[in-house]
């Protein structure tokens, strides 16, 4: 058994590594390696860009959530929703034109630019944010890879995470921002086709399904409802889950990042539609995982509701054809990775090398950095989830929520608010990321329930940049044609 998956497994990831080879030719600059040579077209831009956000949570994390406490949790889909529809409709075509007209090819040297910094303090700190929560996002992909191969292979789960980082690395430290946009668009379609899969097949597979989800689902306490009851309590629980994750996409750069990537800013429509098209149809999907397990493991409920997706097809399907089923889960969990890898690889190159060491690096220099950046990035991800100290679920909020507070708020402000500055900028995004990373200690001592970080982290930042603008003002960049 163990054999066929294997097989299934090196034969996806070769796939992989083909797509990565093909597309080395084309890496001639850092610009090329960085951002693709804003060369990609709508279909890329779509897929590659909601691909990179739906990570092995899409797969392990939403369903388990679905499973356990039921319908109630379908809230944290429909804030996705809301907040990646919201990111293509007022923040995706003005960030590309205004990373074009300020010649920026990472997120830290736009503020940078946009806000006429000379000291080169918005770029290293910002830096050092999208590197901290990037790199325990990147860990949370990795425990989530690791539970899987050891769940598949036997595999130690030590051997697992140093196999799926190396799979990860390797072909985006070969081919860089154009081979991950390629490798995103097969692997959107892929594991689309295999989420829907699943599901279905389980739940045609059971006698009485309906029936037996309703019963189970009672013997669970499982709400089968949007609302768990209509009490405060429920609307205040459901208002959380739709800000604490919708809130986050204005400030994720493994994802804002694939808008700056899109040929034309007039393409950027196109891309919205299909991309939002993509994701209703994959959170869909991944919510009837979680919905149809109730039933399914009816007789043996799961003590790990983050496997119901491996275990069910374990269950229904032969070793290979699950394995190359499973490669859909892995493909989620890569997409990300990959995404955020060259991120921090391009951070260090752009961000730190060429602003604090080598103002005048040459092309080749920078783009040897960024892979240099890449590998390094890997590693300390690595060592972060050796410790598995928290669920996919927890690690990736963290993360989310400290990317969307620390640069959500000055990425709005700075595309539409003239009056702010830099002054504002720095603030803001301390304030917001250090919130963030630290609400959970803060937290009890402010309210006798929990409020997920990424809510008084953002609008913390946002009032922190308006109003810090205002009272220490300083004149802003020069307006770009997006004003």
């Amino acid at each position: 058994m163990n054999i066929q998956l294997i097989i299934a497994f090196f034969a996806y990831f070769f796939v992989l590594l083909l797509i990565g080879l093909a597309s080395l030719r084309r890496q001639k600059s850092a610009d090329d390696y960085i951002i693709g040579n804003r060369s990609l077209s709508y279909w890329m831009t779509a897929f590659s860009a909601h691909a990179s956000d739906m990570s092995a949570w899409l797969f392990m994390a939403f369903p388990a959530a679905i499973y356990t406490f039921g319908l109630s949790q379908l809230w944290i889909a429909i804030g996705l929703l809301i907040g990646m529809f919201l990111n293509w409709q007022f923040v995706a075509e003005k960030l590309r034109r205004n990373t074009e007209t300020y010649e920026s090819n990472t997120l830290s040297t736009f503020l940078e630019r946009r806000f006429n910094d000379k000291s080169g303090v918005i770029r290293v700190l910002t830096a050092c944010m999208i590197l901290f929560f990037l790199t325990c996002y990147l860990s949370a992909g990795l425990i989530a890879m690791g539970s899987l191969l050891e769940s598949l292979f036997g595999i130690n789960y030590y051997l697992s995470l140093a196999i799926a980082m190396f799979v990860a690395a390797s072909y985006t430290t070969i081919g860089g921002y154009y081979t991950i946009a390629r490798v995103d668009q097969f692997q959107a379609l892929f594991l689309l086709l295999m989420i829907i899969l699943v599901p279905a097949t389980a739940y045609f597979s059971m006698p009485n399904a309906l029936e037996t989800i309703v019963s189970q689902a009672k013997i669970k306490e499982a709400s089968l409802s949007l609302f768990s009851d209509f009490s405060f309590q429920s609307f205040r629980s459901t208002l959380f889950l739709i800000l604490g994750w919708g809130l986050g996409y204005f400030g994720q750069p493994h994802i804002i990042t694939k808008f700056m990537g899109i040929k034309s800013p007039d393409e950027i429509k196109k891309a919205k539609y299909v991309g939002m098209t993509w994701q209703i149809l994959a959170l869909s999907a991944a919510a009837f995982v979680g919905f149809v397990g109730i039933g399914f493991f009816s007789e043996n409920p799961l003590k790990n509701g983050e496997l119901v997706f491996i275990e069910m097809v374990k269950t229904l399907f032969n070793p290979l054809f699950g394995g190359f089923i499973l490669c859909g889960l892995i493909a989620a969990n890569i997409s990300t990775m990959d995404s955020q890898i060259l991120v921090c690889g391009s951070v260090i190159s752009e961000d730190f090398w060429r602003c604090l060491f080598k103002k005048h690096a040459s092309d080749k220099e920078l783009l040897l950095i960024s892979r240099v950046g890449v590998l390094l990035t890997s590693l300390v991800s690595l060592l972060i989830a050796f410790y598995k100290s928290s669920t996919v679920l927890e690690a990736v909020l963290y993360a989310w929520s400290g990317l969307g507070a620390a640069f959500g708020p000055t990425i709005i402000m700075s595309l539409y608010d003239k009056k702010a500055n830099r002054n504002g900028a720095i603030a803001g995004i301390f304030v917001g990321g250090f919130i963030a990373a630290f609400w959970d200690i803060l937290n009890p001592h402010l309210a006798s329930y929990p409020i997920p970080a990424m809510i008084p982290g953002f609008f913390l930042g946002l009032l922190t940049v308006y109003s810090v603008s205002r009272l220490a003002p300083e004149r802003a960049a020069v307006d770009t044609l997006s004003f």
